[in-house]
């Protein structure tokens, strides 16, 4: 896996990113918690936690997909439509069986704030439009 604390940025040092219909801003950046790397995502007072693994694990689940994908970005606690990213992101069917997002009653908007970051290091396209919003694998 590589580094991401180069391109994604430290807690001193954050990227900053905005939201997929560029209505609002966020940062994002890598920490180590329990011994691992996590992405830390803060919008306004919230902080998100993913599991790093989701940056390379959507990579490759994009590229199986060979297509646009809705972002379908959802709270936690409401249910999201099965063929969307934010499905995926919380699927027993992915790669590590689950959530990416590690805190409890903060792991939904996936969809929301890891697609901006995947198309910042080049990962992926996403469409910016004002809702409904899609992305797909970006090949180098």
């Amino acid at each position: 896996m590589p580094d991401y604390r180069k391109t994604v940025g430290t807690k001193d040092k954050p990227l900053t990113l905005k939201t997929p219909p560029r209505t609002a801003s966020y940062t994002m950046h890598v920490e180590e918690k329990d011994g691992r790397d996590i992405l830390v995502c803060t919008v306004g007072s919230t902080v998100l936690h993913h599991d790093i693994r989701c940056i390379d694990d959507l990579a490759a689940m994009l590229q199986s997909h060979g297509d646009w994908i809705p972002l379908g970005s959802k709270d936690e606690k409401q249910e999201t439509k099965e063929g969307t990213v934010e499905h995926w992101a919380r699927s027993e069917d992915n790669p590590i069986g689950g959530w990416y997002g590690l805190k409890k009653n903060f792991r939904g908007r996936f969809g929301m704030y890891i697609p901006p970051l995947m198309e910042h290091l080049g990962l992926a396209d996403v469409e910016h439009n004002a809702r409904d919003n899609r992305m797909r694998f970006l090949a180098r």
